[in-house]
């Protein structure tokens, strides 16, 4: 039988933590072992392999594996693919084929261009990032055993040695045949659950130019990106000396026996006369300004113990490779309203920025071990500490860096899309965008660093809140009062922003009526570049770039102020699949990051050549070699793509030897 395609499912035994150090160290631990190998053949009956029990998978199964015209398709594929690499490199390497060239780091995985991926496939059309959960919402009648969670803590996890258990550290099948019989028939549902899956969803396919992206993901994933571990040994010590010497001086001032604790805090406080509801970093922060000397000194050495970030430096630790490099920091749709990748492990999406002049000292110093220089040198050790994480990014020997990111990507996006022309104008020119809205809004000239320039920071402040429909709120929620700006000053700045876009403000309302239109009629609408469509139960709008957005189940209700809304399921913010409002400016807001996230999916895929290890919503790491021309790559990552002709784009960047923002 021509073997076409492939469904399957693992379990699998390491003693490494998947959550903290992700599948590639826990798939390259010494003690990694695939239990269970579930597979479906060109979508026929279910075969569970117990290889724990000495079954072998057929040769033409394991020639299958690096076929490339053989398509592979998982529920989170990228596990199955990560394992079976191992799996495949360490007992039939005359089996594994590899990709790109000899130089690139991801050779020690299989080609992903063959493999599928059935939880991308449910998130490309709007349905929850979970295999049970997905079963759920579609209502198959065989779904997700509910015993999975203690059948793999039982089997997959190392289990304490006990006097009962005979010191045993794993759990084996003959410790409890029961239990694993019914781990087998786990293993089979899940194939069936995502053979259930792809028959329910093949009339929704996802484009081949979204599994192309996907492919280029895994192999951004692959590829990882390395770590000075080194320095961040050295930051973690750093840091424990730092925690140590701040422990002391508090308890010293205050007389506290735990000044870390809330309760000692602000008893403590409330004694000195300030009465305080929360001591969150933000309310610390503000409580400084004000606060007598002796109590502003206690509140700053409070907020230094009370940083978090530095937790970064133990992530690195945690899932940093044997080869240097931290793999899978990437998840491909992780935000399903827009398609944007979601960050994994590190995070590298929410690093804190770095804004020190003398950046290359300070990291020597962190690199050197030497606490005492810092403490002597900086304010701050643990902010230090803090504005460095990036530069624990490092290119590989004999590279370098290039960084490349687009000015304003979501401001042109939705300036093209509403004809706002005065701005594309802006754009054009290569004009300071906050400067143009500033001078439209308050009708003066404003220059960054010249006349009325103090107003540029209204202009930013507006630009960055009242985009997608935002009022006072989003004002506020943007800092605007913490910049200076008066609670009289936000009503008006809103009406002067919106009446300097009136395109814009056309533009959201005409998205909610499109909207609504569709969903009461079931017919097809349009707004410039973008369709809107209700079939099947589900709401489809339709990108320049062909990929469309999903929202299932979509209704026409009523909001809190007795008007229409448009309701739909989703993940909403407690991370349950639950009935979502929204309206015309949320709509746009999502086309409008959905369109910028396929304007960077298009640049990565101008730049494959390039060795991309990461990326930041509108900005690419590049490892190279030093001859890589930067003026070329951000040429190219600026080039618009056809299905946006005239939009005007624009990328810019720097070389470094360690990650930086600049």
């Amino acid at each position: 039988m021509e073997i076409k395609s492939l469904s399957l499912d693992l379990e699998t035994k390491s003693s490494v933590d998947i959550s903290k150090c992700g599948a590639y160290k826990y798939a390259e631990s010494p003690d990694f072992e695939i239990l269970l190998f579930g597979v479906s053949v060109n979508h026929g009956p279910i075969t569970v392999y117990d290889l724990a029990c000495g079954d072998t998978v057929p040769d033409e199964i394991i020639c299958a594996l690096s076929d490339n015209s053989v398509i592979k398709t998982a529920y989170n594929a990228a596990f199955e693919r990560i394992c079976l690499s191992v799996w495949l490199r360490k007992y039939y390497p005359q089996h594994f084929k590899t990709y790109s060239i000899p130089s690139d780091p991801v050779r020690n995985y299989l080609d992903p261009s063959s493999w599928r991926c059935t939880l991308v496939w449910a998130a490309y059309n709007g349905l929850p990032l979970g295999l049970e959960k997905v079963g759920a919402v579609l209502g198959f009648e065989e779904q997700k055993l509910k015993e999975g969670k203690d059948l793999i803590k039982y089997f997959c996890c190392p289990c304490k040695p006990t006097k009962k258990n005979g010191g045993r550290t794993w759990n084996l099948p003959h410790h409890d045949p029961d239990k694993w019989a019914l781990f087998k028939r786990y293993n089979e549902r899940d194939v069936l659950v995502e053979l259930q899956i792809q028959e329910r969803l093949k009339n929704y396919p996802v484009p081949d130019f979204v599994w192309e992206e996907y492919c280029l993901d895994q192999e951004i994933n692959d590829r990882g990106i390395m770590i000075d571990q080194e320095m961040v040994t050295q930051a973690l010590r750093i840091d424990e000396l730092s925690k140590t010497n701040l422990t002391v001086r508090l308890k010293r001032k205050t007389g506290l026996v735990n000044p870390g604790s809330v309760v000692q805090m602000k008893s403590y406080l409330s004694k000195k006369g300030m009465d305080v509801d929360s001591l969150g970093k933000k309310e610390v922060a503000a409580m400084i300004k004000s606060a007598p000397e002796d109590l502003a000194e206690v509140l700053s050495l409070r907020l230094q113990l009370a940083k978090s970030s530095v937790r970064k430096y133990q992530a690195m630790q945690n899932a940093v490779c044997a080869d240097g490099r931290c793999h899978g920091m990437f998840m491909f749709y992780g935000a399903n309203r827009s398609g944007r990748w979601a960050g994994r492990l590190i995070q590298l999406q929410n690093l804190p920025q770095n804004h020190m002049e003398d950046l290359e000292q300070a990291r020597a110093l962190v690199k050197a071990g030497d606490y005492e220089m810092l403490d002597m040198l900086y304010d701050s050790v643990p902010g230090v500490l803090s504005e460095l994480i990036r530069t624990a990014f490092i290119p590989r020997p004999g590279y370098k860096y290039i960084v490349s990111d687009f000015s304003a990507i979501e401001a042109r996006v939705l300036s093209y899309l509403a004809g706002e022309k005065w701005r594309a104008e802006v754009f054009h020119k290569g004009r300071d965008i906050y400067c143009e809205s500033a001078s439209r809004m308050f009708g003066v000239p404003v220059e960054k660093h010249g006349i009325n320039s103090h107003l540029r920071q209204k202009g930013k402040i507006a630009e960055l809140a009242l985009g997608y429909g935002g009022s006072i709120g989003a004002l506020t929620a943007m800092g605007a009062l913490d910049m200076g700006l008066s609670e009289d000053e936000l009503q008006p700045l809103v009406d002067m922003w919106r009446s300097s876009n009136p395109h814009i403000t056309s533009y959201w309302w005409a998205v909610d009526a499109a909207v609504k239109k569709a969903i009461k009629q079931r017919c097809q609408t349009r707004v410039g570049d973008i369709t809107f469509v209700v079939k099947s139960g589900m709401l489809f709008i339709t990108l320049p770039s062909g990929r469309r957005l999903a929202y299932v189940k979509p209704r026409i209700g009523e909001n809190r102020f007795g008007g229409e809304s448009v309701t739909y399921m989703g993940i909403d913010a407690q991370k349950k699949w639950s009935r979502i409002e929204s309206y015309g400016p949320k709509f746009v807001e999502n086309i409008v990051q959905a369109v910028s996230r396929d304007i960077l999916a298009y640049a990565m895929r101008t730049l494959h050549y390039c060795q991309i290890v990461g990326h930041v919503h509108d900005e690419l790491i590049i490892e190279c070699s030093p001859d890589v021309s930067l003026d070329v790559v951000c040429e190219q990552m600026g080039r618009t793509p056809p299905w946006l002709p005239g939009i005007e784009l624009r990328a810019d960047g720097y070389e470094c030897n360690f990650y930086q923002k600049q």
